[in-house]
């Protein structure tokens, strides 16, 4: 399977409550677009377009392998309806030395036959994918955290056993590789709690890993945040943000902050319809914005793309295909580093 306040942002223009015709506000870029409605896809900006990644339509059947791509995130191009890579719920991707990278996921849902992954693929194109890696040395497993930072690509968590697992199948490892195919374990306990369904991002030179838990059989959240200089070393930033614990989010980083968008928590039973931004893990704000706005959803897709901040597809329910963006901007005497 989401008054107005009064608030101070060093690196965006946030207005007081007389001024709330200037407050930003969501787009709705197209409210249905030709890719079908799904949850936990891939996505990734890549050679100035938005892209889509396999995903999720029902527990009980395999999980989509399309991929599609957008200039403008209102028209959609196919690229390919049967990618090679079958492991295409939660899987984790991103971009790495001018190449779209494609690795875990789950496969089969609820079935037989269903299994986490640890291969590892790369495209330039997103129609011809490569199999770097059959078996890489990390345990398979799907809803993990994966950014790019000091030149490696970094796997944090996740979970291998997506429906059924317990606590050991959650995970607080942390994995880098050089070139996408040599993989090096940084640590195997890297001091937060094991988890799946959460997010990290980089910023200030510092990982930061935030929120997710687990869902079944036992569902757990966090809204902890944690930071790393080096992948190896952890420290709490904060044990409780303001933002409700969750799991299936979106995160991203804009204008100088992290970014948690939507996802869903069983207490109370929600999707969150909610943008909360912060520069240092500790110190969070929400969003205040006017006229419509997304409705509240989990395992959808975040994007920075073209100075805005985008939201696509997930789960409301029900799944939806819908596309928003959003402008902010800053004080023209801040030097924005994105």
């Amino acid at each position: 399977m989401k008054n107005f306040t009064f608030f101070l942002l060093p690196f965006l223009v946030f207005l007081t409550p007389c001024q709330s015709q200037d407050l930003p506000q969501w787009e709705l870029v197209k409210d249905s677009v030709a890719w079908l409605p799904r949850d936990s896809q891939g996505e990734l900006v890549f050679k100035d377009h938005l892209w889509i990644f396999g995903g999720w339509h029902s527990s009980y059947e395999a999980p989509p392998r399309d991929v599609w791509k957008s200039k403008n995130g209102k028209r959609w191009k196919k690229v390919t309806d049967k990618a090679p890579w079958i492991h295409s719920d939660l899987p984790m991707v991103t971009t790495f030395r001018g190449k779209m990278w494609f690795m875990g996921g789950w496969y089969n849902g609820r079935l037989e036959g269903r299994s986490a992954s640890n291969q590892v693929w790369s495209s330039e194109n997103g129609e011809n994918w490569d199999l770097v890696v059959e078996s890489a040395n990390w345990d398979p497993r799907c809803a993990a955290a994966i950014v790019e930072f000091k030149g490696k690509i970094w796997l944090l968590g996740g979970t291998n056993d997506y429906y059924y697992g317990d606590e050991e199948s959650l995970l607080n490892d942390v994995w880098y590789s050089e070139d996408g195919k040599d993989w090096k374990l940084a640590t195997d306990n890297a001091g937060w709690p094991p988890r799946a369904f959460h997010q990290a991002v980089v910023l200030n030179n510092k990982i930061y890993l935030m929120g997710g838990g687990n869902y079944d059989p036992e569902y757990k959240a966090y809204n902890d945040v944690w930071s790393s200089e080096d992948g190896i070393h952890w420290v709490q930033e904060t044990e409780s943000s303001p933002w409700h614990e969750r799991i299936w989010f979106s995160s991203v980083v804009y204008r100088g902050n992290m970014w948690v968008l939507g996802g869903w928590s069983n207490n109370p039973y929600i999707n969150w319809e909610d943008a909360w931004y912060s520069s240092d893990g500790r110190n969070w704000n929400k969003l205040n914005t006017k006229g419509p706005m997304w409705k509240g959803r989990h395992e959808h897709s975040a994007y920075v793309f073209k100075n805005r901040l985008w939201i696509a597809g997930g789960m409301t329910p029900p799944l939806v295909n819908d596309v928003w963006s959003i402008e902010l901007l800053q004080p023209s005497n801040i030097n924005i580093k994105e």
